[in-house]
């Protein structure tokens, strides 16, 4: 059998599925404990104790029955049976109930109606609404007659006692728990938060603490932090300093072409634009999303202006109106996420006639969408396409400029940096590649 459905209904997170796991057991144990006080004393002491009074009420009918007339009953009952400190007095008949009264939360009162009226026959009714008293009606020969004697004689005194003392300790016990819970939690909470902002480009400070598994899991998160940290540090050095040296043997051949006829440096010309084009182009992925800091961002305003410089670059690219209902800023990094759409929008413009830039923004996330009329990406070879140094000759016009695949690389790291994603699918509006940048608020 399986029991995958119950998944839907368990708490999310980590800290009301330790409530759960604490609280039900007790609960459980605590109704379990109830039903079997209430059935097994409750109802064991009230059955022993309505067998006595079973007895003394058969007595007193006895003697209730012996008197000489209907006025002398009481004084006669007292006379006789003074000990058992039981009043007895006539009623009318229409004084008599028509059917047993009790409250519903009288446990043990369930008990008494059920045994007198089957060990005393003449029993009529029984009243226990009255506080601390019990009346029984019974039949005799003088007609109904009313005998009332103290509750306590009947049923364990107090049962409330229970519920109360049960509600108390129980609920002591687990707001003690509930502290204490919190208190462990909280480490766990702390390396969360560590991780995500690192998983989204800032560096939170942060502590190994709490019990000896949690201490672990921090200690081994900060040797990681460290470690790729030390790789990024290492790879942007690296890259950095070869574009660099780079440059320098580039500048002199374009001083060197300088000197030529204009006709002969035509083509070397564009080649050494080629080569550094993909210099800059390798810079941007080292950079990634690690240059700046997150600030709260109007994406409305932000993508206007990224559009706007692209437009003045001589890009053919539209802004079209703002979609959704949400409004505010978003946090965002101005420098990484301009990055990032200045590649979508250039990828667009090289592989089609004309790019289009859309912005969603709702109470719980940011889309900023750039489309084009190029030929687009298959299915099955987008995520191919997001990996650095791919060129999907194939599916994308490669006459418009060169590249070295690193466009849509870039804007996946920038993206993920964000806690967003990058997804790829095909243009409803103009047929080609539709890039969407997806941010969580």
């Amino acid at each position: 059998m399986s029991f995958a459905w119950l998944k839907y209904y368990m708490p999310r997170s980590l800290y009301a599925r330790a409530v759960m796991i604490l609280l039900l057991p007790v609960v459980v144990l605590q109704l379990v404990v109830t039903v079997l006080f209430l059935t097994r004393h409750f109802e064991d002491v009230t059955q022993q104790m309505a067998t006595t009074v079973a007895r003394e009420l058969r007595l007193v009918l006895d003697v209730v029955e012996s008197a000489p007339d209907l006025g002398s009953i009481n004084s006669y009952v007292i006379e006789e049976l003074s000990q058992l400190a039981i009043v007895v007095e006539p009623v009318a008949e229409g004084d008599v109930p028509q059917a047993h009264l009790r409250d519903f939360w009288d446990f043990s009162g369930r008990v008494i109606v059920a045994m007198l009226p089957a060990q005393v026959q003449s029993i009529a009714a029984i009243d226990l609404t009255e506080n601390r008293r019990v009346h029984v009606y019974a039949d005799t020969r003088f007609g109904p007659v009313k005998i009332g004697f103290d509750r306590r004689r009947i049923s364990a005194s107090n049962p409330h006692q229970l519920f109360v003392n049960m509600i108390f300790f129980g609920g002591l016990v687990t707001v003690i728990a509930i502290l204490y819970l919190r208190n462990q939690l909280r480490p766990i909470k702390r390396l969360a938060r560590a991780a995500e902002a690192f998983g989204r480009g800032r560096h939170e400070p942060y502590s190994p603490a709490g019990a000896l598994e949690v201490r672990a899991a921090g200690h081994a998160f900060l040797d990681m932090r460290n470690r790729i940290e030390r790789q990024i540090e290492q790879r942007t050095l690296m890259l950095s300093g070869v574009s660099h040296d780079l440059r320098t043997p580039l500048t002199r051949m374009r001083l060197s072409l300088s000197m030529l006829e204009e006709d002969e440096r035509a083509a070397l010309e564009q080649d050494v634009d080629d080569m550094q084009g993909m210099l800059d182009a390798f810079l941007n992925f080292v950079k990634g999303a690690g240059e700046g800091e997150p600030e709260p961002i109007e994406p409305h305003a932000f993508v206007a202006s990224v559009v706007e410089d692209a437009r003045r670059a001589g890009r053919d690219v539209a802004l079209l109106p703002p979609d959704g209902e949400g409004t505010g800023t978003v946090q965002l990094n101005p420098l990484a996420m301009r990055r990032a759409l200045d590649n979508l929008i250039s990828n667009a413009v090289r592989y089609g006639a004309m790019a289009e830039v859309s912005v969603l923004m709702t109470e719980k996330a940011l889309r900023i969408r750039v489309e084009d009329d190029g030929p687009g990406i298959p299915e099955d070879r987008r995520a191919e396409a997001t990996r650095p140094f791919t060129r999907l000759d194939a599916a994308r016009n490669q006459d418009r400029g060169g590249g070295v695949g690193l466009g849509l690389a870039i804007a996946t790291d920038i993206a993920r940096a964000h806690g967003g994603v990058l997804r790829l699918s095909s243009s409803e509006r103009l047929g080609g590649l539709r890039a969407d940048i997806v941010i969580a608020r």
